[in-house]
């Protein structure tokens, strides 16, 4: 039995049956670490080659397969949460569920979930931070009227009342329930350190901007968001290009044209390095847990893949990585301690390292992290972390391609964000360049013990103290001034009186 499967990248992967795949005993090495595989030669594929665009100025990109009678249909919309006012948090969230839950203007919410399944159709919508989507598929057979629905739904949303006072009411139970975790407890100060309340990235929705949510605030926000100035189509499955081509133009013929939505704007918060510490809403916390934080770099900074190496080694890189190998492997302090890279298209983004321990050796394992910063800012890593590194994010490439969904969303989202089309082409060059130096000049550059917020979730009075045996203790980092962050009222965010 012999498979053939033919990426979208035009590499071709054989999957021999096992009877067949048995090599003879002369062939088989002593050793494991013996056996040679053939090379893999993989091109990232070009955009263009699969780019049209419409008559009326929408970008499509197209990779047709006919393996299966299935059809799979996205729509990406410039455009998200970054929209939203200060006074409006929760409703873009609120605009992505609701338009797949609410029913459309000619179709009740009931019989459009009904006719969907009838038609074994997998629709879905979605509001993200800076972008937006809606989604199909399903068999080519019911392809039409499935469409025909969907379109409906894209462009007429009927946003049910009923459906929507559901949603709401789900939605203020859980955030009743924020301060009762120390993971939501830190994720959402992080965001008020890092960017501040007002700003998207930060900001948190309250019961009221959640019961302020209506169906015509939703309407008013889909307006902005879902019209083809913002939309770039893209497709994969069993049909012809030019045949579908003209049905969507014909799907989108009268849908007016709106303003392009302009670039998230930048937080303007001013990052104070420092030791704070949040409280959580449980009793006897035997852990805590430690967010180290400092301000990085953007996407496609010229320092991004350098830095995305130095990451790798310092604690992002999993059981290779220093961070990981000294807290959690060498001193049995953290399951899971690591550092991460999170960059933003367009400002820029936050590094940072994470782990949880014991209340008494959390200041041990931030000390240990500080120094692994500290060391990689220091000297040279050497040649085998380099190489590992390197190799790693080298290797991972094919994975960006590996399924024509794969290709699409990667090419929506890079002329989404206006990334350099030949991006991917060069990407595999650039991460060989780096060397030693650049490694530690970008860790010199961007990081640095002193440059760290270093934000703790638990029980301040035992974390404080450090380990029994006076390895560390919470003093150590800046003199053992901290801030207290009042724990805020889950449904206000006022700060609550101790």
């Amino acid at each position: 039995m012999t498979i053939r499967t033919t990426l979208c990248a035009s590499v071709t992967v054989t999957v021999i049956g096992l009877t067949a795949l048995a090599p003879p005993a002369a062939a088989i090495p002593p050793h494991p670490e013996q056996l040679v595989f053939p090379r893999l030669d993989f091109a990232p594929p070009m955009p263009a080659e699969y780019r049209r665009t419409l008559p009326s100025g929408v970008p499509v990109y197209l990779m047709p397969s006919h393996e299966f009678p299935l059809v799979t249909i996205s729509f990406a919309f410039r455009g998200g949460e970054y929209l939203e006012d200060a006074s409006e948090a929760g409703l873009a969230s609120a605009l992505g569920s609701q338009m797949r839950r609410g029913g459309t203007m000619l179709t009740g919410a009931e019989e459009m979930d009904e006719r969907f399944d009838f038609l074994a159709a997998n629709v879905s919508s979605s509001v993200g931070a800076d972008q937006s989507g809606a989604r199909i598929n399903c068999l080519v057979s019911n392809f039409d009227e499935a469409f025909r629905l969907f379109m409906e739904m894209v462009r007429g949303p009927g946003f049910d009342e009923e459906r929507l006072r559901v949603y709401k009411d789900q939605t203020i139970e859980e955030l009743k329930q924020r301060n009762d975790f120390p993971m939501s407890v830190a994720m959402m100060n992080m965001g008020h350190l890092m960017f501040g309340d007002d700003h998207y990235a930060g900001r948190q929705p309250t019961q009221a901007t959640i019961e302020a949510i209506t169906p015509e605030r939703l309407r008013a926000m889909h307006a902005r968001i879902f019209h083809p100035g913002n939309l770039i189509i893209s497709a994969t499955g069993d049909f012809e290009p030019d045949e579908l081509m003209r049905m969507l133009e014909k799907a989108i013929q009268g849908w007016p044209r709106g303003e392009t939505a302009g670039d998230p704007p930048a937080p303007d918060v001013e990052r104070v390095p420092g030791l704070y510490h949040a409280d959580v809403n449980q009793e006897d916390l035997p852990q805590g847990t430690t967010l180290m934080l400092t301000e990085a770099i953007t996407r496609d900074h010229p320092d991004a893949i350098p830095f995305r190496v130095m990451n790798d080694i310092l604690g992002g890189g999993g059981f290779t990585s220093r961070i990981t190998n000294r807290v959690r492997s060498d001193e049995g302090l953290a399951y899971s301690a690591q550092s991460f890279f999170q960059p933003q298209v367009y400002f820029p983004g936050v590094f940072g390292a994470f782990f949880q321990s014991k209340n008494r050796t959390v200041a041990l394992a931030t000390k240990i992290i500080i120094e692994e910063i500290e060391r990689i800012r220091a000297e040279p890593v050497d040649d085998e972390e380099l190489s590992v590194a390197k190799n790693g994010l080298i290797e991972s490439l094919p994975k960006q391609f590996a399924s024509k969904d794969d290709c699409l969303r990667r090419f929506v989202g890079d002329e989404m964000t206006r990334r350099d089309p030949t991006y991917w082409q060069s990407y595999r060059d650039r991460v060989r360049a780096v060397g030693q130096s650049d490694v530690q000049r970008v860790a010199h550059t961007y990081l640095g013990g002193d440059r760290l917020m270093i934000l703790v979730v638990g029980d301040w009075e035992e974390i404080y103290e450090g380990d029994l045996e006076g390895r560390a203790s919470m003093n150590d980092f800046f003199n053992g001034n901290v801030q207290h962050i009042p724990m805020r009222d889950p449904l206000t965010l006022e700060p609550m009186s101790n």
